[in-house]
């Protein structure tokens, strides 16, 4: 495996991706930057979510993995390629059609982003009240379950400010899948956790999907948990596909990209110093 030429799925994971069913998400060439003359986030990225499967996209701070999931989500639009949910790019659907699409899609915020002024219960009713006319015995129902499958159906009386950060994130959780959605987008989830609520996010991640029959997006840095949960895994490195695979391949693999991510090392392919003047330069030392 190198980071120019990642290696394509192999034959027992293209084995897999036929059993799971049909491509939820697939991003085509895409190219992007935030405005005109700006660096370059993305530069012909291809990647592709199947159905029923949990893919972790990772890779060092600022290298675009936030960016693919506003992509997804409609936020921003590709300067080139294709953003394609359920065989519908997402770059050409008018504000309406946009609507409907993110009704589809859950999303987990970093820190969970909870309304602070609502009740567990309400935070997880929100989706609900929004998107649908269902009767308040039915969605007190359905609220219940959601917060049940998270282990919190006994707390939803609470305020946010009365759980701990790790209730908070499963709270979040049940909000994301109140609706029932085929892709669960997951911004950092592991971010900030204590060890037993870090071990429990990634489970219930996995096994919701499980349950669901849904696709899950994780952004995440967090390499030990991920790779216990994840079908497969994307590196991003300079806005490409720097390598991919599973996470048995990529715990052999001895890519040099792969390796200093997976092993913490300081430098490396990914560079220690941000680039920029020499030091000779910048203190106007002459070198002879």
């Amino acid at each position: 495996m190198n980071t120019s030429q990642p290696h394509s799925l192999n034959t027992h994971q293209q084995a897999v991706g036929q059993a799971l069913g049909e491509v939820v998400v697939s991003i085509k060439d895409v190219n992007f930057s935030y405005a005109p003359g700006e660096r370059q986030i993305l530069s012909g990225l291809s990647m592709e979510f199947r159905r029923g499967q949990v893919v972790a996209v990772m890779g060092g701070s600022g290298c675009g993995k936030t960016t693919i999931l506003r992509l997804i989500g409609g936020q921003y639009a590709a300067q080139s390629g294709e953003v394609l949910f359920e065989d519908r790019d997402i770059g050409k659907m008018s504000a309406a059609q946009l609507m409907i699409a993110r009704r589809r899609m859950g999303m987990l915020f970093q820190f969970g982003a909870l309304f602070t002024d609502l009740s567990v219960f309400e935070n997880v009713a929100f989706p609900l009240r929004e998107h649908t006319d269902l009767s308040e015995d039915l969605l007190h129902s359905l609220v219940l379950m959601k917060l049940n499958a998270v282990g919190l159906r006994g707390a939803r009386d609470l305020m946010p400010s009365q759980i701990s950060g790790g209730m908070a994130r499963r709270v979040a959780l049940a909000r994301a899948i109140a609706l029932d959605p085929p892709l669960i987008m997951y911004d950092e989830p592991f971010a900030g956790l204590d060890p037993i609520s870090l071990g429990i996010t990634a489970r219930l991640i996995r096994d919701l999907n499980n349950a669901l029959g849904a696709t899950s997006l994780l952004v995440t840095h967090d390499v030990e948990e991920t790779f216990e949960i994840a079908d497969y895994v994307y590196f991003i490195a300079n806005g490409r596909i720097g390598a991919e695979g599973t996470p048995e391949d990529l715990s052999r693999s001895t890519d040099p990209f792969v390796r200093q991510f997976l092993d913490a090392a300081p430098d490396g392919p990914v560079p220690f110093h941000y680039p920029g003047k020499s030091l000779a330069e910048d203190f106007g030392v002459v070198v002879k």
